[in-house]
Parts: structure tokens; C-alpha cells; sequence
């Protein structure tokens, strides 16, 4: 975690369910809610992290942290796994779509099912994950979506044309969201990361070089690190952001 987290007293006791939580930026935020005294379940496919992420928040949180296994590829295993999450808190209030895939790929060689596939991952769960997940937020006070889009998409990137182009349909899907949902009290954001270096993004795709290249382009002459994501994401479900909505918040040290 970050040295100076904000506490957010509206946040305690309040159900949270985070897509994508068991590992990189996922697992900081799963691990800060479980800090605010937030109730907290996360989906994953990745059984081990997963299931050793929620033992262990569950030793020091005030209530126990759950893994949900759901392949949000498929919309069955999506709803059941928000009625699970919904029954297990009592009361689901955040809804944090983190969840993604930044695969590299290139035009000439993507196809109609790689690019389906893509756009399901990317996109397509985020959309149907908040369709259910509405009625427990209707219920809820100060209801609150936040959804992660990327910078990626400004950046004219050519190695990844679907997943920039899933990023950029976030922006526009949060929009709608929070001119649907607004007039219920539900408030919809996005946050637009830049480079996050995490475990994964240096075994993948990042090296020292274009590391030290991104970092002389920001303002902030360091690496972003998961735990920069955090305060953002605390800030936009709790009521200190209370009139904010259908906004886009980009996280990058000043890159852009």
C-alpha cells in the first residue's frame, strides 16, 4: 500500500465488488477497500492468487474477503457471480470494473475470433457486469460504479488496435451509464491509468529501457506503481465524490 491512504469513513460496512482482484492493481485495490472496513468480494479466474489473497485479508479485515471464480467472458457465470457476491455482503453499494486484458497484437494477424474474444475480455463483461449488479445498487445509498478504461487509447499504440479500441468504448459506456443511472443516484466514473508497472507488465512487456523512456516523458520522474490507482479509486466510490459523475480521471504522472 501507499504510504498516506486517505481513510473514507462512508466506505465502511459498505459491499464492494471488484472484477479482476486477485492480482496487479486488481489485488492493491481488493486489499485497500479491505482496509476502509469496506465488505469485500472480488472475481478472478486465477484460483491460487485468489484464493490466497482472500485467506489473507481475511486475518486482519473486518469481514472476510471473498474470491469468486467467474469467467466474465460468459454472461451465466457473470450474474451468478454478482448474486453470490450480493448474498454474501448483504448489500453491494461499488461496483470496480478493473478487470482487462492488454494483449499485444497486430493487424495483420487478428482474427474475427481473437478480436470477438478481445472485446468480450475487455469490454463486453463490463457492460454486462453492470447491468447486474443494478438492482442491489438501486437499493443502495450513494451508489457508485468505477470503471477502468486506459490512456492507451490517446497514445496512438499500433501493437493493440482491439484493446485500445475496447478502452476507448469504456469512456463512451461510462458516459451513457451515468446519464441512465444518474437520475437514480448512481454514480458512474472512469479512471484512465498510464504505465502501472506491475509483476505481470515486466514479465510481458516492459523492460528497464522502455520504463526509464515512458518515466522521462511524465512529469512525475518515477515509476507508477498499483498503489497509485488506489487513492483515485477510494476517492471516486466514496461520498467524497459525491457530485461527480461522468467524469474520466487519468492517472499517469503526467505523461499526457
Amino acid at each position: 500500500m501507499a504510504d498516506v491512504v486517505v481513510q473514507h469513513p462512508d466506505l465502511a460496512g459498505k459491499g464492494v465488488l471488484i472484477s479482476g482482484g486477485a492480482t496487479g492493481i486488481g489485488a492493491a485495490l481488493t486489499a485497500a477497500f479491505a482496509a476502509q472496513g469496506s465488505k469485500v468480494c472480488f472475481i478472478d479466474i486465477a484460483d491460487e492468487p485468489g484464493r490466497d489473497l482472500a485467506r489473507s485479508l481475511s486475518q486482519s479485515s473486518s469481514y472476510p474477503v471473498r474470491y469468486l471464480r467467474a469467467d466474465l467472458r460468459q454472461v451465466d457465470q457473470i450474474r451468478r457471480a454478482v448474486d453470490e457476491a450480493a448474498s454474501a455482503m448483504g448489500s453491494l453499494s461499488v461496483l470496480i470494473n478493473n478487470a482487462g486484458w492488454d494483449d499485444r497484437h497486430d493487424i495483420e494477424t487478428v482474427t474475427e475470433a481473437y478480436w470477438d474474444e478481445n472485446q468480450a475480455v475487455n469490454l463486453k463483461q463490463m457492460f454486462f457486469i453492470s447491468q447486474a449488479v443494478l438492482p442491489h445498487l438501486r437499493q443502495a445509498a450513494n451508489a457508485a460504479i468505477v470503471n477502468f478504461s486506459s490512456i492507451s487509447y490517446l497514445l496512438n499504440m499500433g501493437d493493440l488496435p482491439s484493446y485500445a479500441a475496447a478502452k476507448a468504448g469504456i469512456v463512451g459506456l461510462t458516459k451513457s451509464l451515468a446519464g441512465r443511472l444518474g437520475p437514480e443516484g448512481i454514480r458512474v466514473n472512469a479512471v484512465l491509468p498510464g504505465m502501472i508497472v506491475t509483476e505481470r507488465q515486466k514479465r510481458l512487456w516492459l523492460t528497464d529501457e522502455s520504463m526509464t523512456d515512458v518515466v522521462n516523458r511524465q512529469c512525475l520522474k518515477r515509476v507508477l506503481t498499483a498503489e497509485d490507482i488506489v487513492g483515485p479509486c477510494l476517492f471516486l466510490a466514496s461520498a467524497a465524490a459525491g457530485g461527480m459523475t461522468a467524469q474520466t480521471m487519468i492517472i499517469d504522472g503526467g505523461l499526457l
